[in-house]
């Protein structure tokens, strides 16, 4: 059974990221409200992307992942936007890499 990484855009213009091995109950029970914590708050909200993997760590893995992305990297990747996506990852790693300079 394949599990799903999903990033909802709510009501406020934020993203929420999350995972399932249902993705259509999960957005369903997402739009009701039926969901406890940021997106009840955040309704109406709009499914923008998935993506599958073969089990829930694989998907787990991703999304923290993508938790810790910047709002442009998310919407490089809901946007699919693959040259985007790298410049910005590319961004990000140099930014991180320690100074070696004397």
């Amino acid at each position: 059974m394949p599990f799903y990484v999903y990033i909802l855009k709510c009501a406020d213009g934020s993203y929420y990221t999350g995972h399932t091995d249902d993705l259509d109950v999960r957005i369903a029970a997402h739009h009701q409200g039926l969901i406890p914590g940021y997106t009840r708050k955040r309704r109406p909200v709009q499914f923008v992307f998935a993506q599958d993997f073969p089990d829930r760590i694989d998907a787990l893995e991703r999304e923290r992942q993508i938790k810790r992305w910047t709002r442009a990297k998310k919407e490089a990747l809901i946007a699919r936007d693959w040259p985007r996506l790298q410049h910005l990852a590319r961004r990000t790693s140099a930014r991180n890499r320690p100074n070696r300079s004397s």
